[in-house]
């Protein structure tokens, strides 16, 4: 039973490469596989010893340190859940995660964080704070406990359907969706990402985006101890541009992760201010929202190395689709690439499968696919349907099998009839040379129902205008998706995974 958890199969990693490096904490320490599994047991035991029990829910909010990592390691070992949370949340909405996920225990950082503290004391939520001095001490955890016994994690077995992590999808719709994910479905979505990028114990990578997110902690972190490999943790806690390629370098990293926010803040760092070397990567990954081809080939070009883009969503543990390695086959820009150890229909609204070349609801069911939305029958309802979960996203199949998104269903924008793909119109903004980040998007018209808009960032130095965007646009798009207008800002609304969210962008703009 052992071998469908995600504890499982990190105890044989730690038997089978115990003296290689896990994790490293840059400027720091490192501490190596067996290290990590010891003082997940210990903590999981003390835990256990403060009253947490198989099935209670426990919140972490943290920076990307190495406490996070062994504290939620050590809530899942003890057959509990953890649903880590953003540092960056306020009173209000700390209080409204902590509740619907019905958290016995917050734990943070030995700094404490006041606005998720004020939340759990006025839920009655107890806390308590995480400190690991260095490799070689126990990790100080302010919990009332009696003497932990080490015999009772020893006698604890994980089950495949220990509900081990729960999420909140980002609410591109509505209020976030609590979404329970099991050991088993951590454990599958961690062998796809091994299988699909050959993750070995030779490989290592840089920890850049948030781990309470699903593409950090899933790609980022567990895939990589799942396959032995080592991660490193900034000293910051979090990405920081002007560390990340010396740590790169420091710890012989061979791929990383990001969204492609990120990627656009690591190539205007390369043009503006190059290093003097940079390491020997295998791939990039890009993830979370599209990549437009443009900056793609400007990746592979500074970096000399394949650029994978790939799609997932917190439904599925994260991984649904990525373009292979070169020796598997070509990637192809603008494509999300082949489905991952899953099943994928692109199915119509009466569940009738479609066509290669026929865009639909992109569907998929798998053993990395969450069971349901927590106490939310209507979603579930919307989500669950002719057997397969329904992810709100529009694509077609071409006839490699490789996946092309279209957009969300929701955010398609319908002039007087006719579809616009936002992400297309993104696409073609990101072509312009003096343009760094831009955004397509819906807006009410009386006259066609809904109207496209757009708001762009110049690159540094530029000055372009309104009416050079729009002539850029008439050359290259059809009439009707030219952007009416055209919002010049320097900065976009994000979520806290680096992602651009139209609906967050059409409403501040309109604002």
């Amino acid at each position: 039973m052992e071998s469908l958890t995600l504890t499982g199969l990190l105890k044989r990693v730690a038997v089978e490469f115990p003296s290689r490096r896990a994790v490293a904490v840059s400027g720091k320490f490192d501490l190596t596989h067996a290290r990590l599994q010891e003082l997940v047991e210990i903590t999981a035991s003390r835990l256990i010893a403060s009253g947490i029990k198989s099935g209670d829910v426990v919140a972490l909010t943290f920076p990307n340190t190495v406490e996070s990592v062994i504290m939620f390691l050590a809530v899942i070992r003890a057959r509990a859940t953890a649903a880590p949370l953003n540092q960056a949340y306020t009173p209000e909405e700390f209080e409204f995660y902590l509740s619907d996920s019905e958290s016995k225990l917050l734990l943070t950082s030995q700094e404490g964080n006041k606005a998720a503290q004020a939340a759990a004391s006025k839920l009655n939520i107890s806390h308590a704070t995480a400190f690991l001095p260095d490799a070689d001490s126990e990790l100080v955890l302010s919990l009332n406990q009696s003497e932990p016994d080490h015999n009772s994690v020893s006698k604890l077995v994980n089950d495949p359907t220990d509900v081990a992590l729960f999420l909140h999808t980002s609410g591109t719709t509505s209020r976030p969706k609590g979404v329970p994910l099991t050991q088993l479905n951590l454990a599958s979505s961690v062998q796809n990402i091994k299988s699909v990028y050959k993750l070995s114990e030779s490989d290592s990578t840089v920890i850049v985006l948030p781990l309470f997110h699903v593409h950090g902690l899933l790609a980022g972190l567990l895939s990589s101890l799942g396959a032995g490999a080592s991660v490193a943790l900034p000293a910051a806690g979090r990405f920081s541009t002007s560390t990340f390629w010396s740590d790169m370098n420091q710890f012989n990293a061979t791929w990383y992760t990001a969204v492609p926010t990120i990627h656009q803040i690591i190539l205007d760092r390369h043009s503006n201010n190059p290093e003097s070397v940079y390491p020997k990567l295998r791939f990039i990954r890009t993830c979370s929202a599209s990549l437009a081809p443009v900056i793609l080939s400007r990746l592979e070009d500074s970096f000399g190395a394949p650029v994978l883009e790939a799609y997932a969503m917190t439904e599925a543990s994260h991984l649904m689709c990525s373009n292979p390695l070169p020796e598997d086959g070509p990637h192809k820009p603008g494509s999300v690439g082949k489905p991952v150890g899953q099943e994928m229909a692109i199915l119509d609204e009466n569940g009738v499968e479609q066509e290669e070349g026929s865009s639909g609801e992109v569907c998929i069911r798998g053993a990395n696919v969450t069971k349901g939305y927590k106490n939310n029958l209507e979603a579930n309802k919307a989500a669950f349907q002719f057997g397969w979960l329904h992810t709100g996203d529009l694509g077609y199949f071409d006839s490699d099998g490789y996946l092309h998104l279209v957009g969300r269903i929701k955010e398609l924008i319908n002039r007087g009839g006719e579809k616009i793909s936002p992400i297309e119109v993104d696409a073609v903004l990101l072509s312009h040379p003096d343009i760094s980040q831009a955004v397509a998007f819906g807006v009410p018209d009386d006259k066609y129902g809904e109207e496209i808009n757009c708001a762009i960032i110049p690159r540094e130095g530029s000055n372009i205008d309104e009416a050079d965007v729009t002539r850029f646009c008439k050359k290259n798009l059809a009439a009707f998706k030219v952007p009416k207008k055209v919002f010049i800002t320097d900065s976009l609304p994000k979520t806290a995974s680096g992602k651009i969210q139209r609906r967050i962008v059409a409403q501040h703009f309109l604002a």
